[in-house]
């Protein structure tokens, strides 16, 4: 295939004579680097017949780019640098944390007014507002300019009354919801199929009221893990329940499927965007927490209803049966896998140490194999 002015054209949809830098780029970019190095002379050539020449620094930035590639040296971010530098191509992440979909996630909305971001960019390169040659070159002041744009628009009421920030953050967030539920629902009823032909523990109604007590008390106190164990079963208000079993259910369920955030003491905190800023023993539990697969819960929680009391319920020895489990499929070849898995799992033992899920030693006890099933059964069933 020939990276040709014809080829560009087609690629973009667009005349010669209309094709902007980032038409040009991405085509460069859809065919491999070696190709489009040798096509990268000839295809200046056709521009400039064309009446379209673009400029030196794009092309010096293109040939620059394209043997970054080439030579195995340029990172993805190098390359979508290079792709927003020519003045006309969205920036994935602004300065104002805002993050577009990537471009085979976009729903209809998205990919609607990322076109008409891109059509803006394309009016303010043709007033001179954006100068892709200075953002080329590396110019801090042009992409200052450049992001600003970015920014304004996407909070911006279009004469349609959308704001575009907030219509492609709720599309996201429907479909990112509607893929949780549908592997919620999955995960349920697999565990109600296992479920099924398991032994129905009995309910050890002394160690429940102890451990009703003991967590009545422990609610009560500031900081972590009371903090944690708050937001994961929702007592924001402060009132809990009466019963001693719907009590410890309601926890030992928040803690596979958190129902409420950490209080924040500033609304305006973006702490988890300073990615050199050291997390609080609160965010870095419930951050685990919410990381956890539904997968990963399953194989758990399934493996020590099978085994009963007494199995050690460790970090390691979870992350171990999650990846030996006959009931999902996943893949955990790479040690860092389990690694990770091990370290996730880390945030729960000691949040069920203080339920009488498992002991000091991290063993399962009589409470946490009748208890476990039907918490998890709870957090992924509608509450």
């Amino acid at each position: 295939m020939s990276v040709d002015l014809e080829f560009v054209s087609e690629h973009a949809g667009r005349p010669a004579a209309a094709l902007t830098r980032r038409d040009v780029a991405r085509a460069l970019l859809a065919v491999p680097s070696g190709q489009a190095l040798v096509s990268l002379p000839d295809l200046r050539r056709e521009m400039g017949a064309a009446g379209n020449p673009l400029s030196v620094p794009f092309w010096n930035s293109a040939k620059a780019a394209l043997t970054g590639i080439e030579s195995g040296a340029a990172t993805v971010g190098d390359v979508q640098r290079w792709l927003e530098a020519t003045g006309t191509e969205p920036i994935l992440i602004t300065r104002g944390h805002f993050v577009w979909p990537d471009e085979g996630e976009r729903g209809p909305a998205a990919s609607e007014l990322y076109d008409m971001l891109v059509t803006h960019l394309e009016e303010h390169v043709a007033r001179g507002d954006i100068d892709p040659d200075r953002l080329a070159l590396g110019d801090h002041e042009a992409r200052r300019v450049y992001e600003e744009v970015q920014d304004r628009w996407l909070r911006t009421t279009l004469p349609d009354g959308r704001v575009p920030g907030a219509v492609v953050d709720e599309e996201l967030n429907e479909g990112l919801f509607a893929a949780w539920d549908e592997e919620e629902a999955f995960a349920l009823s697999e565990l109600n199929r296992v479920l099924a032909d398991l032994p129905e523990p009995e309910l050890p109604a002394a160690e429940l009221e102890a451990a009703a007590r003991r967590l009545r008390a422990l609610l009560a106190e500031p900081g972590y893990p009371a903090s944690v164990l708050r937001a994961c079963a929702g007592f924001d208000d402060g009132v809990l329940p009466e019963s001693d079993a719907e009590l410890w259910l309601m926890v030992a369920a928040g803690i596979a499927s958190p129902v409420a955030d950490l209080e924040e003491e500033d609304e305006d905190d973006h702490r988890f965007w300073d990615l050199e800023s050291e997390l609080s023993p609160e965010d870095s539990a419930l951050a685990a927490l919410c990381t956890i697969h539904h997968a990963d819960w399953l194989a758990a929680v399934v493996e020590l209803a099978r085994r009963g009391p007494g199995v050690l319920a460790s970090p390691e020895r979870i992350a171990r049966f999650v990846a030996e489990s006959e009931d999902i499929d996943i893949d955990m070849d790479e040690p860092e896998d389990l690694e990770m898995t091990e370290s996730l799992f880390a945030a729960v033992t000691p949040l069920w140490e203080r339920l009488g899920i498992v002991d000091e030693r991290a063993v399962l006890t009589q409470l946490g194999w009748w208890g476990l099933p039907k918490a998890l059964e709870r957090a992924w069933s509608a509450r």
